[in-house]
């Protein structure tokens, strides 16, 4: 299929639209025209090429065409500059033999037309006009912020303050971001052990369902299994470690093993490498086996270069990562995990969360008072010990099968216990403990209670005020034996919670991965927020169902705008604090523009996924002239990449800058933004599986309201217009 493209250029040769193919209407400009010869399946030596009249190339004599050039493995471009008062174009396509004089194979049809930069006859061609025509935002900064509008019927702002915003809720999806309050370790990994073995009892009546989909109803009772528990009273080092004491530093430092090299202790996930005795260099292992081609993440750009890179000379164990949660009850441990696991997903990363309480209750029942916690009960201890070592079992066990990062949470307060747990992980994964320590009493005193309301510990006691002592007990059981991490690899996170200040202490830490996590932690905080994700509004590209582009709203668009900014004014009328982030795309600024009282800004990263040479077409026209584009696309849509464009998986890495800030802002923040990019988005927040990203339904004029708190993510949505 052949299509032409032109655009005019200033008088130094200077593109005036950035780049963009179309046309701009200077004068005393020139025309830069590009003629495309796209999904062409070419047999043996053929060359497409162009011939025709002047002022391209004169002559229908086809030995004289001009060859194209291969852009990619299905598009060819021939590019030119013509004067805009230029002869009228008349061409078409061929196909010429490489070596030699052979036949030409010669497009079928009429002649194609193009005069005074446009091609005649051809929709595809418009709608790039239209697209191109200047921007109606132009010369708006990156960061403004409208004045108040003051009260008046002819502005509308008294209408707004009468708008019932619950007359516009909707049911979210039933995939959605939790709707309620839901405790975050009944959410954590079924134990796969205890499951097999029958060894389940009533811990959770409810049932649970974790990530993975397993769910446990009503379990049996439980029934004695055996499990081998590590020697804890054993002092154990993770070989290969320096026994770094400088706190606050990134130290690379590792032991050397002269059959090994030197290997440096970094993220998860790369082809296996191997040195044969009489090399000198490094050679990649083509035949991978599944655990190593399993490890690598779903993922694009950095996050994929450095699980390449980060284990080019690492151990073997160290393409699995371990994150071992340390400190007492009631310091937000699982929230943290939770968070963290939720993340590293979102990145591509195959990650699991396993509670050891979870466990706990399955083998031993949730009917355990304050006693069963004392350092003192030798029963007890064993109980807790040997449900902690299945959990790492299993973590270990999901390792082998290719996962990648596990959190482990429990309290595993004792150099003891965290003993047992790095002697389990030699030889299979790289452990780094995450502490959590809370000074501020009213942060513990609110989390304490929370845990009363929502743990299955308490499920069964109908007296509030006696399983809030009953739980002041167990602490106290644990404080009196808590020993703080200064072992391995360690993240201190020191009154990190409030949002306020806090401090956080690293110690032989190094890697991409590691180092992701510790900046992700250093900007996470429980400060209750909401964040409102919407698309903007209809554009007239949306009427005509074409994608990309940088079209004005429609007149749909133009109402929602206005309705937005009514609805932004009721709700966070006293948010005063609260910003507005848009793309750099004009339908998302121009939807924001109504919106007064509150800083806009712009990011290039929400812009919507780059279509590439598919921008401005509609899905029919790239079956139709594209049919390989459109099959590879149906068949993968996460990983596919439109030609000279992105895939799902680019948008992801380019949002992560914005997932972090989104995470350290104390204040609302709405986001007007793209179908693509608020799917990434949404994905984070309701920890949807990379897979179904492509598919999340993100309707027009509807807003999504995420709820950031300490109990969690809870969804809201608004429908404002039809």
């Amino acid at each position: 299929m052949g299509t032409g493209a032109s655009r005019n250029t200033d008088g130094d040769g200077s593109n005036g639209d950035d780049g963009k193919e179309g046309i701009l209407d200077h004068a005393g400009g020139q025309f830069y025209v590009s003629l495309k010869m796209v999904n062409i399946k070419l047999k043996g030596d053929l060359i497409p090429h162009v011939y025709g009249s002047v002022p391209l190339v004169g002559s229908w004599d086809s030995s004289k065409a001009l060859a194209m050039g291969r852009e990619s493995a299905s598009m060819w471009e021939l590019s030119f500059v013509v004067p805009p008062n230029h002869e009228t174009l008349d061409f078409k396509f061929l196909l010429k033999p490489k070596y030699g004089n052979g036949p030409c194979i010669v497009e079928e049809g009429p002649n194609r037309l193009l005069t005074g930069g446009a091609l005649q006859g051809d929709s595809s061609w418009r709608a790039y006009q239209e697209n191109l025509e200047p921007s109606t935002v132009r010369g708006i900064p990156d960061v403004s912020i409208n004045s108040v509008q003051q009260t008046g019927a002819e502005n509308g702002s008294s209408a707004s303050l009468e708008l019932d915003i619950e007359h516009y809720v909707v049911p979210a999806p039933s995939t959605s971001a939790n709707s309620g309050l839901v405790y975050a370790a009944n959410m954590t990994e079924t134990p796969r052990s205890l499951s097999r073995a029958g060894v389940l009892s009533n811990a959770d009546s409810s049932g649970s369902v974790s990530h993975s989909g397993i769910s446990v109803d009503r379990p049996a009772l439980i029934k004695d299994m055996e499990v081998s528990v590590p020697d804890p009273s054993k002092v154990y080092s993770s070989s290969g470690m320096v026994e770094s004491k400088s706190v606050g530093t990134f130290s690379p430092l590792q032991k050397q093993d002269s059959h090994r090299g030197l290997f440096v202790d970094r993220g998860v996930g790369s082809p296996r490498l191997v040195k044969s005795a009489s090399a000198s260099t490094f050679n990649i292992d083509l035949k991978l086996d599944t655990e190593t081609k399993n490890s690598m993440p779903a993922a694009a750009g950095a996050v994929a270069a450095a699980a390449v890179a980060d284990q080019m000379l690492g151990p073997k164990e160290h393409r699995h990562l371990a994150i071992v949660l340390v400190g007492l009850p009631a310091r937000g441990k699982t929230f943290t995990a939770a968070k963290l696991t939720r993340y590293l997903r979102w990145l591509g990363h195959d990650t699991k969360h396993f509670n050891v309480g979870k466990y706990r209750r399955l083998k031993h029942g949730v009917n355990q008072s304050a006693d069963f916690f004392r350092a003192d009960n030798p029963e007890g201890m064993e109980a807790r010990n040997e449900v902690a070592a299945l959990a790492m079992e299993d973590m270990i066990s999901w390792m082998h099968e290719g996962g990648q990062v596990g959190i482990f949470d429990a309290t595993n307060s004792s150099r003891k216990r965290r003993n047992m747990l790095m002697k389990m992980a030699e030889g299979n994964c790289k452990i780094i403990f995450l502490e959590t320590i809370c000074n501020d009493r009213d942060i513990i005193e609110r989390n304490i209670r929370l845990k009363i309301q929502q743990s299955p510990d308490y499920a069964e006691e109908p007296d509030f005020e006696a399983g809030l002592q009953d739980f002041k007990n167990r602490l106290a059981n644990y404080e009196k034996v808590y020993e703080p991490v200064d072992e391995g690899s360690y993240i201190k996170m020191i009154d990190m919670v409030s949002g306020h200040g806090g401090q956080i202490q690293v110690n032989n830490i190094s890697g991409y991965l590691p180092g992701r996590i510790v900046f992700f932690l250093v900007n996470t905080h429980l400060t209750p927020r909401p964040i409102l994700l919407t698309r903007h509004g209809e554009s007239r590209d949306n009427v005509r169902g074409r994608i990309g582009g940088d079209t004005i709203l429609s007149d749909a668009g133009e109402i929602y705008a206005k309705k937005l900014a009514n609805f932004v004014e009721k709700r966070l009328k006293s948010e005063r604090a609260a910003s507005i982030w848009t793309s750099t795309l004009q339908r998302t600024i121009l939807t924001a523009s109504p919106i007064a009282g509150f800083p806009k800004i712009q990011w290039r990263a929400l812009d919507e996924i780059n279509a590439g040479v598919c921008d401005g077409m509609t899905y029919e026209e790239i079956k139709k002239n594209m049919p390989e584009e459109y099959e590879a696309r149906k068949k993968d849509k996460l990983r596919y990449r439109y030609p000279r464009g992105e895939s799902y998986l680019d948008v992801i890495q380019r949002l992560e800058p914005v997932i972090i800030e989104l995470e350290r802002q104390r204040a609302p923040v709405v986001v007007i933004s793209h179908q693509a990019v608020l799917r990434a988005l949404y994905a984070y927040f309701a920890d949807r599986p990379l897979k179904e990203i492509p598919h999340i339904e993100t309707p027009l004029h509807t807003i999504i309201e995420i709820q950031m708190g300490v109990t969690g993510v809870q969804e809201k949505r608004y429908k404002l217009m039809d």
